[in-house]
């Protein structure tokens, strides 16, 4: 039993779309996969896990400016025509029908406009560890860097292989994965880049050099700091101990993209705003708003679903 459960609902609900069939539909046609999809994967989550606390963590930007400005590459290649994102028109019109459900079942939701899911999740979970376990479920590997064994514990409840073949990643399992310390994850996804995100890592530093330096730098900055004293040492040999063949010379061309990757990579865990001061995120034992939930499920073809979560929250 967890204590707290924070939700990727973004990368949930996209899972949920590319895996339930589009011909999933209310009575007027309009897809609802994605709606259906996520409700059944909550409901099997507090069946499952049995959460005592939990908030559905929303992007209320999905590239927001200040990971622009510090690498221009970020997530451009997922920006649309308009200048928004690349999200199916059939999953854009499913996500204010998310929301309404939630709201109406009394799920606790959290966005802050500024910032990703992501930043919402750490800030969250930083917070939530004083008082006991945190679980984040999420298919974004990005999110390693959040666990912690130590505090709460935080661990990740990785969905790749399906919410019920969920992998259970903490510090040990980080590590014994990629080779790094537990805590590490963000400074070797910053070396070795990530195409998904836009984010090109150091040239010619592939996965075994990245976790190379990360066990014996442990971070980028203590890479940077080595990168400096070895300047001041005597000769090659002086200035290349420590780094695996040819890393050094990479390293010391990359390091105007090093510098601004720290920001785009590391996740927030600090962000004070109104949307998450007070939040209430106890499960509800009933619905928040029986009327309008019995309307959304009548109105979205959503009833069986909906029952089913109804039904893990009462147990």
């Amino acid at each position: 039993m967890s204590g707290l459960m924070l939700l990727d609902t973004p990368s949930l609900y996209f899972r949920a779309f590319f895996g339930v069939p589009e011909s999933v539909t209310a009575p007027d046609g309009t897809p609802v996969n994605a709606v259906r999809g996520l409700i059944d994967m909550i409901a099997r989550l507090v069946q499952d896990r049995s959460p005592g606390r939990l908030v559905c963590c929303m992007d209320a930007d999905w590239r927001p400016e200040f990971r622009v400005a510090a690498l221009p590459s970020y997530k451009a290649h997922r920006v649309a025509d308009d200048g928004g994102d690349q999200t199916p028109d059939a999953l854009e019109a499913q996500l204010p029908v998310i929301d309404a459900v939630l709201d109406a079942v009394g799920l606790a939701r959290a966005g802050v406009p500024g910032y990703e899911a992501d930043d919402v999740i750490g800030t969250l979970a930083v917070r939530g560890a004083a008082d006991g376990p945190v679980d984040v479920v999420t298919g974004d590997r990005d999110l390693f860097q959040l666990v912690d064994d130590g505090r709460g514990p935080v661990a990740v409840l990785y969905t790749a292989r399906g919410i019920r073949n969920l992998q259970i990643m903490d510090e040990a399992q980080v590590a014994a994965r990629y080779g790094i310390p537990g805590r590490g994850y963000g400074d070797y996804a910053t070396l070795r880049g990530d195409p998904s995100d836009g984010l090109p890592g150091v040239p010619g530093v592939g996965d075994k050099t990245a976790a190379a330096l990360v066990t014996r730098f442990g971070s980028v900055a203590g890479i940077l700091a080595a990168l400096d004293a070895g300047g001041e040492a005597g000769g090659d040999a002086g200035k290349d101990a420590g780094f695996p063949a040819g890393a050094r010379r990479r390293l010391e061309a990359a390091r105007e993209y090093l510098a601004a990757a720290e920001t785009v990579v590391r996740v927030v865990t600090d962000i004070d705003a109104p949307e998450l001061a007070g939040l209430d995120d106890r499960l509800p034992a009933a619905p928040r708003d029986p009327e309008a939930l019995v309307e959304l499920a009548d109105r979205w073809n959503l009833s069986s679903p909906v029952n089913r979560l109804l039904n893990a929250l009462a147990s």
